[in-house]
């Protein structure tokens, strides 16, 4: 029995020191999950970056050297730029990031995740997403300060050839698609692993120059090329943008145009009367008034104007054309009376192109206008014929539409011959016009006008010429001039591609 006991007192010493071993392995592995659950656990990411088995501080200290640390590389026209994140304003919430993070660390129950631990099962953990702030505004002026003013290459207008009447080719340039690198460069402050971006570039267009930019080359070119001394007035409107230019020149000099210079008018006063019929007679005219105006605008003779303006207002008379052109603001523009050889004049017009002293043209008494005022009725004309707001409709409403103003467009187009303006445009070319001239007793030319709407691919414009010479407008050259002037427009609206 004794020997019993001491085997048993032996096995009970043999039970305390595994139970106190067991203890102390379960502190040990207690102390070591306690540690590890101070830590992120293994295989956890943030934002994309790697902070399993690390702390807050270190998890802090990586994430902001991957995204405030690392420039983003852009790449861009052959250049390598980079790019402190800061200056977009980009910035990491790493409290609110960390704050996500923590609750995947200690969210899970302890003795849960202490069982895990004991057989070394992986704690299950998801990625924390990236937390930032960003100043797309001062992206935007880090990529036009930066990057654009240094990289970007401005396209060159077409310029006109020296010496000549024609336009050289433009250069198209290169820009930066803003909105298109604002987009991708944010991708790439939001990535911890690609932080390089490939910018494209947009090819720009040449674009037209100034209109300003044909004076020159009308003057220099072409004018001043012309053996012609005389007085020439030019009147352009660009019928997209409203845009203008208008010449004055005289004795191969550039005179003022405000108040603009009165010319006889010849035939181009035909485009005031035809508007005084609509006015007057319209908006619907019947077949009798069609035939007139045809006939007035395909042929020379006087007597069908005459005709016409006696069907607007036999008590009125011509002043009836002069009254309607004063109420649409055209104070220079008049007809004082029939257009038959021996006709009396009405009234005198005292206008303020024709009271100007410094330029001498010798008007006709009968029938004047200006370049700028025949150009503006056109301009008014085309607007109306295409739905627009126009001065016409505004004076007129209940004479003047869409329908009405096509028509007289369209009247202006039986005007066909192929001189003065149409000699300079390519075959084809649409144009609604009045061209005239006015030849003396002895056969003499003194005065040559065309007044146009010309309709083109590149823009439609209204292109006015008129001249006067004291002694004699020789057909050639000033008739050559007229289509030298008009063939740059064209190229000015038409520019030869690069």
């Amino acid at each position: 029995m004794r020997i019993v006991r001491d085997t048993s007192f032996a096995l009970r010493w043999i039970s305390l020191v595994f139970v106190a071993a067991a203890i102390a392995l379960t502190m040990i592995q207690l102390v070591s999950y306690s540690r590890q659950r101070g830590s992120y656990p293994p295989g956890m990411t943030i934002a994309g970056v790697p902070v399993g088995s690390t702390d807050p501080q270190t998890a802090v200290q990586r994430l902001l050297q991957v995204y405030n640390s690392t420039p983003i590389e852009i790449q861009y026209a052959g250049a390598v730029i980079h790019m402190d994140p800061s200056v977009a304003g980009f910035q990491i919430d790493t409290e609110s990031m960390l704050a996500a993070a923590d609750l995947q660390r200690t969210g899970s129950s302890f003795w849960l995740g202490f069982w895990d631990f004991l057989w070394n099962r992986q704690t299950s953990t998801t990625d924390v997403p990236l937390l930032y702030t960003l100043s797309e505004e001062r992206l935007r002026q880090y990529l036009k300060a930066e990057v654009a003013s240094r990289y970007d290459v401005a396209a060159i207008p077409a310029q006109p050839a020296s010496g000549q009447s024609t336009y050289q080719p433009g250069v198209p340039g290169r820009q930066i698609n803003l909105e298109r690198a604002v987009v991708l460069i944010e991708d790439a402050l939001r990535s911890a692993s690609s932080r390089t971006v490939a910018l494209s570039a947009e090819n720009t267009s040449p674009g037209r120059p100034r209109m300003q930019s044909l004076e020159s080359v009308i003057e220099k070119a072409i004018i001043d090329k012309t053996p012609f001394d005389g007085v020439v007035g030019i009147y352009l409107q660009n019928l997209q943008t409203g845009e203008e230019l208008h010449i004055g020149y005289d004795q191969n000099h550039t005179v003022p145009v405000e108040p603009d210079i009165a010319f006889t008018a010849s035939s181009s006063i035909k485009i005031p009367i035809l508007v005084s019929v609509f006015k007057n007679l319209g908006p619907s005219l019947d077949k009798g008034t069609q035939a007139l105006i045809q006939q007035m605008m395909t042929k020379s003779e006087t007597s069908t104007s005459d005709t016409l303006i006696q069907k607007i207002s036999p008590a009125r008379v011509p002043l009836i054309v002069s009254s309607d052109m004063s109420a649409l603001g055209l104070e220079s523009t008049f007809v004082s009376g029939y257009f038959y050889s021996g006709a009396v004049i009405l009234q005198n017009f005292k206008t303020p192109a024709n009271q100007r002293t410094d330029v001498v043209t010798n008007p006709d008494p009968i029938s004047q206008s200006t370049p700028s005022e025949i150009g503006s009725l056109l301009a008014d004309i085309y607007q109306c014929s295409q739905g627009g707001g126009s001065a016409l409709v505004a004076a007129f409403p209940d004479k003047f539409n869409q329908t009405a103003c096509k028509q007289i467009i369209d009247n202006l187009r039986l005007d066909n011959v192929s001189v003065l303006i149409s000699a300079g445009l390519p075959d084809g070319t649409q144009i609604a016009r009045k061209q005239g001239w006015v030849t003396g007793p002895a056969g003499i030319i003194q005065n040559i006008s065309d007044a146009a709407i010309i309709y083109t691919p590149g823009g439609n414009y209204v292109l006015v010429i008129y001249a006067y010479h004291p002694v004699q407008a020789l057909w050639e050259p000033v008739s050559g001039m007229f289509a030298k002037i008009s063939r740059t427009v064209y190229e000015y609206f038409n520019l030869p591609s690069q």
